[in-house]
């Protein structure tokens, strides 16, 4: 029988996931003149998600680096590039950026159905010839794409980022339940076919093996968060073919202090959808209006407009009818997130599903902001509780309005904690350690057990 921790990871598997430490002094270096190709499910160009966003972070940083002779970067058009006439890959973005325009995808077995695209991957890495294919995600592209990575490359190394639970779960890999949304902590054919009883036991348990065969082609998996990482050595993938390395950021101008008010004002910031909390936000902010509670304001900077049609009409309702101590600013570009956050007291991020490691964090850290959060999953691993910011129980509106009238009577506690957040893990040290990473030794994956059929 499966054992739970407190917070809802599996205890199936004991062993952690190593995270990756700078090199002692006599320790191997990374070697010299890799060819590199970075993957991407999105190009940031056209989407501004935190994934797609550390995959271009990295292959900048791998391009100024010396021990990097060329490097590429191939991303999937995702509907949101149009692609040339008669032609799958592109270069919309520049002599060394591809672009991917797929013809369908398969989101229960992430299966790629587009019979040009074995072919034209195959001529590209010809031509290009890297020593190494580092993938975040596997969307859009299609696990398929592993086995032509590995029969055109025998040699090279092949690193998967996981950014979320999408090989676990059908449920876009967030591992909230149908139709509760209330959070999921191991999955199995049956409980999974809950779900979706359109799809049978056998589907799941045949889904799960199809996943795993081609999982079996990666040299190595990276996980920003050792919560991620712990749900997916539990699912299967051996401990020691996973490391943790965190999306470090670019260097960023030093924090901007925040001037004493009599106000608190929370931010929150990216996209807005259900799973991101924003109903949570909505009912706290109404709570604490009935309460007369005041001192406390709440800007919503974010975009809605890829949700369900039924989402957005909902969430224009619930903001046409909001309290006065919620103000919608509407979305804004990625480069202005520090300026944003310079003029509030915290970051909110109130989700109600596991998370892994999300950007806004690392962007409040940088911007010397701490973060109001749900206490579950990546988001209680990055930010220590009383020290970082603030935990509250998840998907509570009652506990986080609660938090919230604590704070606006005592104001300072927030910003006291501002002298003593965590540093963000910076970009030069996770490109160090991903470049530890592509130089050690190719090995021949094992097989990776079906633990929950």
């Amino acid at each position: 029988m499966t054992r739970k921790n407190p917070n809802g990871s599996s205890m199936k598997r004991s062993r952690k996931a190593p995270a990756i430490t700078p090199p002692a002094p006599d320790a191997p270096q990374s070697p010299v003149g890799q060819r590199v190709l970075v993957m991407s499910h999105m190009h940031p160009a056209v989407s501004h998600g935190g994934a797609e966003i550390a995959a271009y972070q990295l292959y900048g940083a791998l391009r100024a680096a010396p021990e990097v002779s060329a490097c590429w970067f191939l991303a999937a058009a995702g509907g949101r590039v149009a692609g040339r006439l008669g032609a799958r890959l592109s270069q919309p973005f520049g002599a060394d950026e591809y672009v991917y325009s797929g013809a369908g995808f398969d989101h229960f077995v992430h299966g790629n159905p587009d019979p040009e695209w074995p072919g034209e991957l195959r001529r590209l890495l010809a031509e290009l010839r890297p020593d190494v294919v580092h993938l975040h995600h596997h969307t859009n592209f299609g696990l398929e794409t592993l086995l032509t990575l590995r029969q055109a490359l025998p040699q090279a190394r092949i690193i998967l980022t996981l950014h979320e639970y999408l090989a676990i779960c059908h449920h876009f890999g967030q591992m909230v339940k149908r139709p509760s949304l209330a959070l999921c902590s191991a999955a199995s054919p049956r409980d999974c076919h809950r779900c979706f009883p359109e799809r049978s036991e056998q589907d799941f348990f045949l889904r799960e093996l199809y996943i795993k065969r081609f999982f079996r082609l990666v040299d190595h998996f990276i996980s920003p968060s050792q919560f991620l990482a712990d749900r997916y050595i539990a699912w299967g993938i051996p401990a020691e073919r996973i490391s943790v390395i965190e999306n470090g950021m670019p260097a960023g101008p030093a924090p901007t202090p925040r001037a004493a008010s009599g106000d608190v004002t929370l931010g929150f910031f990216g996209q807005i959808s259900r799973l991101k909390g924003i109903d949570v936000l909505f009912d706290a902010a109404l709570l604490l209006e009935k309460a007369g509670t005041s001192g406390i304001r709440i800007e919503v900077h974010g975009d809605h407009s890829g949700q369900p049609p039924e989402f957005r009409a909902l969430f224009e309702a619930r903001i046409k009818d909001a309290p006065p101590n919620v103000e919608l600013h509407g979305p804004y570009p990625n480069g202005r997130v520090g300026a944003l956050m310079a003029g509030v007291d915290a970051v909110l991020v109130p989700s109600i599903w596991w998370e892994n490691s999300p950007l806004v964090i690392q962007e409040a850290f940088r911007a010397g902001r701490p973060v109001i959060c749900s206490d579950i999953g990546g988001l209680a691993e990055k930010v220590r509780d009383g020290l970082d910011g603030f935990h509250f129980t998840a998907g509570s509106p009652r506990a986080l309005a609660a938090l919230l009238t604590r704070l606006a009577q005592e104001p300072g506690r927030l910003r006291a904690l501002m002298p003593g957040l965590a540093a963000p893990p910076g970009l030069d040290a996770t490109l160090a350690a991903t470049l530890r990473l592509y130089g050690s030794t190719r090995a021949d994956a094992p097989q990776l057990e079906v633990l929950s059929a």
